[in-house]
């Protein structure tokens, strides 16, 4: 017969001596009223009485560990709630600190509304002005022709003591042998003679009068024309360097056409008639006047025109216009705008008026609009959330045009701005700038 300890694998039987070893089997004594009792403890018993005391002992270990862990963890997380209610409360504070920034940037372009209005009615003060002075040089024409017609009464009524004088003097020499009966009439003759010197020398004063009043009147007109003159040559080199400080040439810039022509008018006057006319200083003076006053007008025509405010009220430029590297390949581009960021659905508002002429979606750029001004300026808006208004459309200063968004080709929630003068693109930047020192020249 084999024993079975031979047929057991070499591991088992290295197992089995090492228990052996290790946990020999032990007998306990007990002592109980002099009486000795014992029992014996097999190797199997201790091997499995000490893999219960090391489990209960890891069970211990790790309920313990973990109650402390869990006190950590609790401890963690509590403080990670208070630095998360810190931040919420940073972050309200910050909004709060953007919407005073939006309600005063909001005043300030109102008031800024008001000065253009103001500049506006300065205008027709200046033209009422020249309204005045023409209607002074009117007067001053009815003033000459009434001293033209009293200089014509005058001579007609010098001829004709003139005339008197020598039927007096005729009828003198033949009376001069009658001399007894004529005396009478001769001196009738005489005194009505020097009456006509008389009343010939009082109307030669009162011409003179006329003449040296017409030349003060003129004189004066020439000063007010002067100093209108001096204001709106004032008025155009401000409003040329506000252009140039946009970046702008004030000599390319197209000049839009008036709604009206101006008016013209007054009496027909023969041109033979040179002493009818008014003086040729006064008259170069009113046409230098009238020129200015034309061109000062144009001017604000262009500038009305010019996009000089930004089109959102609260942004950060996260790409300016120039070279740039792709903010999608990384590759070096050219970026002929500026891109605006911002929160999605915001509102973004015409600059300055004008007609609409694309609404709707352009390839990379997403939702688009663009936007004709007149004068050769034109924007343009991309990657828009939604468009408020159609093609076609005429839209007013801060219209409200679309939402900005993160259609088309685009990395995040933002607005790409461009700015289009005669066919080539112009740095918004600069036009904006210039804004900005047309407000504070306001203020």
């Amino acid at each position: 017969m084999i024993d079975p300890d031979q047929q057991s694998p070499e591991w088992s039987m290295t197992t089995r001596t090492w228990i052996n070893k290790n946990f020999p089997e032990r007998q306990v004594h007990l002592r109980t009223e002099g009486r000795v009792t014992y029992f014996r403890v097999s190797s199997f018993a201790q091997v499995l009485l000490t893999v219960l005391f090391l489990g209960t002992a890891s069970w211990i270990g790790f309920a313990s560990y973990s109650y402390i862990q869990h006190d950590e963890i609790v401890a963690g997380k509590d403080n990670l709630l208070k630095r998360v209610r810190g931040a919420y409360e940073s972050l309200l504070g910050e909004v709060s600190e953007y919407q005073n920034k939006f309600t005063a940037i909001t005043a300030d372009l109102e008031h800024n509304h008001a000065l253009m209005l103001s500049l506006v009615e300065r205008n027709s003060s200046l033209q009422e002005n020249l309204l005045s002075v023409s209607q002074e040089l009117n007067n001053t024409q009815n003033d000459r022709q009434m001293i033209s017609d009293a200089r014509e009464a005058l001579t007609q009524k010098l001829a004709k003591f003139e005339d008197e004088m020598l039927a007096l003097t005729s009828r003198n020499f033949t009376l001069t042998d009658n001399l007894n009966n004529t005396e009478g009439d001769l001196q009738a003759a005489l005194s009505q003679r020097n009456q006509a010197q008389f009343e010939g020398s009082r109307l030669r004063r009162h011409i003179m009068s006329l003449e040296n009043r017409l030349e003060n009147l003129q004189v004066s007109h020439e000063r007010s024309a002067a100093r209108l003159i001096e204001q709106t040559t004032s008025q155009i080199a401000s409003i040329e360097n506000i252009i140039k400080l946009a970046g702008l040439d004030p000599k390319k810039l197209k000049h839009p056409a008036t709604s009206k022509p101006l008016g013209q008018g007054g009496p027909f006057i023969p041109a033979g008639s040179k002493h009818l006319l008014p003086a040729g200083k006064l008259k170069d003076t009113i046409s230098n006047l009238e020129y200015h006053l034309e061109h000062l007008n144009s001017l604000r025509r262009v500038v009305q025109h010019l996009p000089l405010t930004a089109p959102v009220d609260i942004f950060t430029v996260t790409s300016r216009f120039g070279k740039r590297r792709d903010p999608i390949n990384g590759r070096w581009s050219a970026h002929y705008g500026i891109d605006f960021g911002g929160v999605t659905g915001q509102s973004i508002y015409s600059p300055a008026p004008g007609k609409v002429i694309f609404a709707g979606w352009k390839g990379k750029y997403g939702r688009y609009v663009e936007i004709d001004h007149g004068a050769g300026v034109k924007t343009r808006y991309g990657h828009l959330r939604k468009i408020l208004v159609k093609s076609g459309q005429r839209v007013k200063f801060r219209h409200k045009i679309a939402l900005l968004g993160n259609s088309g080709r685009s990395t995040g929630p933002h607005l790409h701005y461009e700015t289009v003068l005669n066919g080539k693109y112009v740095n918004p930047m600069k036009l904006l700038k210039a804004g900005k020192y047309v407000y504070q020249k306001k203020q």
